[in-house]
Formats: structure tokens, C-alpha cells, sequence
């Protein structure tokens, strides 16, 4: 049928779902019943639990470290839940904002058999829709007619591996600035309904040659607020002054803030720093890696412009290797040192001893 929701399609409904607090199933027949931790309400927890069988709640295996909970499958830990959990309980296990006022939180038990690649597929999810990665899975015995009957998304598993979607130009007009009157900017929208990406372009690059590009991740309160957090906003007004001064170059604005993990999640981070972690401890206790960005993205937008070839103007290595390995040849790496104050010094430091970054 014409009207009917592709695979794509219903994975983009899917995440909306999932930040409502609007259960989503996986599977056909044998399958899961999905609520976001984070957006869990009690009235929905209560029905849950009136279906019988046994709800666990996924967590990654980097949050699990902080909970003391054994991850048997490694990625992630399956935690069963205790008979007199609440929402607010099942909140406070998948946010570590409270954990140095309650850090006892078990002993917590974890499933040690069967398979996890259903819970693995809800992770996913919650990442995905920028939410806490933690999530209730409750097994379904006929996972499409309960989606029927309740009028929930339903998407098949496995679920497809996550790919950078196709982005399409759909607007682009001369924009002159500060840095470089002669500016034009390009918007590009993906193909799975996700967030728009930018393409700054000072000057007219010549498409065979290897013009300055930079990978610059959205950064709200750098770029906008001026935070003297993070370097976001120097690097970025540093690297459209050299383009400039250069007379040509392409900026793509990536909007994966907070490395990929959404600005609320950062601000997480960011409380947690205030507490005494660092930038990667912190993001570790909330679940996530140290980088959840996805530079595939960048590369994609360079080839949609007629780009092959690129000099870099980065700190970081990783951002090079994903350049390469999907087909854009790095000509040179060209620093970009600036921003370092008092407020993010140690934020910078860890970003050279744990992340490689060349500072």
C-alpha cells in the first residue's frame, strides 16, 4: 500500500514514541514491549506490570560499572525488577544524578541467561531519540497482535544496522558574514527524518582541489552562549577566520551535540562534572561511550557537494580515520588550537590523555 509507513519510516515514528513515553514493540511473533526509562510514567509501569511476566530494565554495560551490576552479556546489563519498584526508582537507576545521595541502589540483579539482543535493540532505540540509554523490555508472546490491538509501532527484529542515511540538498542561498562576505549556506536533510545538517561554503572551493574543512559538532552553549567550558566556540569562529583569510573552505555544521549524545544528556554530563568526574567519567556514568557522533555524516555531505579530497583542520585523529574509511582522502591535518582558559583546562587535558586528541 502506498500509505503504509516504510522500515524507515516507522523506526523515525518509533523514536518520537519513545520520548512521548509511548510504548513501541519489537518482533512479530515471539517479541518486546519497549518503555524509555527516562520517560516512564507510573500509570504505564502499573500496566506493565499487570501483564504478568517479568520486565527487566536494560542498561548499558557502562552504566552498569557505576551500579555494581553484573553485565553477563557485556555491552549491557538486564536488571530484573525489584517487586516494589516505582518510576521514580526505575528514573534513578538509568540517571546517575543522584547517585553520591543514594548510591545504594541493590543489590541489583541481572539476568545471566537467554538471549539480549532484544534488550540490545531497545538501547539502541533510547540512544537513538537522544533519551537516557536505559529502557523496560517486557517479552510479548505475539509482539504484532498486541501492537495491533494497542495501536502501538511496531518495528522487526533484528533491527536493521544502524547506517548514515542518505542527505539531500534542499536549500541553499548566499549568506555573507563576518569571517567572509562571499558565503553561501547549504542545508541537508536525511532521508530517516532525523536532524538537518549544515554546509557552510566560503568562497567558490574548486571541487577537484583540497579545500579546508572543518567537522564542527554543534555546540549550544559554545557556539551560542559563549561558554568557557569547552573550546566549541573558538574553534569555530577560528576555523571561518582562516577559510577567511584563505579565501575558500567548507564548515559543516553536524548537529550531534554533546559528541552524539543531545544537549539534555549533556547538561547531565556537565552536572556530573560539577560533582568531581571528568568529561569521559561523566559519560560513562550515564551509560553512554566516549563519543556517540557518527563523522560518516560529514563525509556523505562533502560527497553531496562534489568534494573527494580535504584538508582537515582538526585535533582529532578519529575525525581523519572516519574521513578515510568512507572515502574521503585526508590531505593534510591542519591544528586548531585555540579557546584554552581557566574554566575548561582540565576538560582539555582529558580530551589529550583519554581520547588522543592532539593538543
Amino acid at each position: 500500500m502506498p500509505f503504509r509507513p516504510d522500515p524507515v519510516e516507522r523506526r523515525a515514528r518509533a523514536l518520537a514514541d519513545l520520548r512521548l513515553g509511548v510504548p513501541v514493540v519489537l518482533g512479530d511473533g515471539p517479541g518486546a514491549l519497549v518503555l524509555a526509562a527516562e520517560a516512564v510514567r507510573p500509570e504505564r509501569l502499573a500496566a506493565l506490570r499487570a501483564m504478568g511476566g517479568a520486565p527487566v530494565l536494560a542498561v548499558t554495560g557502562r552504566r552498569a560499572v557505576t551500579l555494581r551490576a553484573r553485565a553477563y552479556d557485556e555491552d549491557i546489563a538486564r536488571v530484573v525488577l525489584p517487586q516494589d519498584a516505582d518510576a521514580a526508582w526505575v528514573r534513578a537507576v538509568a540517571d546517575p544524578a543522584g547517585d553520591l545521595d543514594t548510591p545504594m541502589k541493590g543489590p541489583l540483579k541481572t539476568l545471566r541467561e537467554g538471549s539480549a539482543d532484544t534488550h540490545r535493540a531497545a538501547i539502541a532505540l533510547v540512544k537513538a531519540a537522544r533519551l537516557l540509554p536505559a529502557a523496560l523490555v517486557l517479552p510479548l508472546d505475539d509482539a504484532a497482535g498486541f501492537a495491533r490491538t494497542h495501536e502501538l509501532t511496531r518495528l522487526d527484529l533484528p533491527l536493521p544496522p544502524a547506517i548514515t542515511p542518505a542527505y539531500a540538498p534542499v536549500a541553499a542561498a548566499r549568506l555573507p558574514m563576518e569571517a567572509a562576505e562571499k558565503g553561501r549556506l547549504h542545508v541537508f536533510r536525511p532521508g530517516d527524518g532525523g536532524e538537518e545538517h549544515y554546509a557552510v561554503e566560503v568562497g567558490r572551493p574548486a571541487r577537484d582541489g583540497a579545500p579546508l574543512v572543518r567537522l564542527h559538532s554543534a555546540c549550544f552553549t559554545g557556539d551560542v552562549l559563549g561558554s568557557l567550558k569547552c573550546d566549541c566556540g573558538p574553534q569555530l569562529h577560528a576555523a571561518l577566520d582562516q577559510m577567511g583569510a584563505a579565501g575558500e573552505g567548507v564548515l559543516l555544521y553536524l548537529n550531534q551535540e554533546g559528541r552524539g549524545i543531545g544537549l539534555a544528556n549533556k547538561m547531565r554530563a556537565y552536572s556530573l562534572q560539577d560533582q568531581g568526574f571528568d568529561t569521559v567519567e561523566a559519560n560513562h556514568r550515564l551509560g553512554f561511550e566516549d563519543d556517540e557522533r557518527d563523522f560518516r555524516i560529514g563525509a556523505e555531505i562533502l560527497k553531496r557537494l562534489g568534494f573527494s579530497r580535504i584538508r582537515l583542520l582538526t585535533n582529532n585523529p578519529n575525525k581523519i580515520a572516519r574521513m578515510e574509511e568512507a572515502g574521503i582522502a585526508v590531505e593534510a591535518r591542519v591544528p586548531l588550537k585555540v579557546g584554552e582558559g581557566l574554566h575548561n583546562h582540565h576538560y582539555l587535558a582529558t580530551k589529550a590523555a583519554k581520547s588522543g586528541h592532539l593538543l
